[in-house]
């Protein structure tokens, strides 16, 4: 029997965290957490996953700067990146948007609120390529 595909969550709300990583285990995949960028770099590091489901909006170090950090390192730029936030469109108060989430060298990007069902079919599509 194959060894499951890793995923590591990296979001800074705890209750999202915890559906996601159940919905993915649900599915078969080993899921590790963190919950904030300098601790999803670190895991990253530590024990590359296959993908990494990543937030925007986090303490530390956020979603945009982890995912150019690893997408700029050779060890880690393969691994598939999907982005999630909850930036709204129409919000100008805030720093983050739409295009910049769009526009950074992630695999897939979604807008919060994605469905764990959403979540699921990206990572496998990710996983697949």
């Amino acid at each position: 029997m194959s060894e499951k595909k890793r995923i590591l969550v990296v979001d800074d709300e705890p209750d999202f965290v915890s559906i996601v990583k159940k919905n993915l285990e649900k599915a078969g995949y080993a899921v590790e957490v963190a919950y904030d960028g300098v601790e999803g770099i670190k895991k990253v590091k530590a024990n590359p996953p296959d993908a990494i489901v990543l937030d925007v909006m986090m303490p530390e170090k956020d979603g945009y700067k982890v995912c150019s950090e690893l997408k700029a390192d050779k060890n880690y730029q393969d691994i598939p990146i999907l982005l999630l936030t909850a930036v709204a469109d129409h919000v100008s108060s805030t720093r983050y948007s739409h295009y910049d989430g769009m526009s950074t060298e992630a695999d897939d990007y979604l807008p919060k609120p994605a469905s764990a069902d959403d979540i699921l079919d990206s990572v496998q599509s990710l996983l697949k390529k």
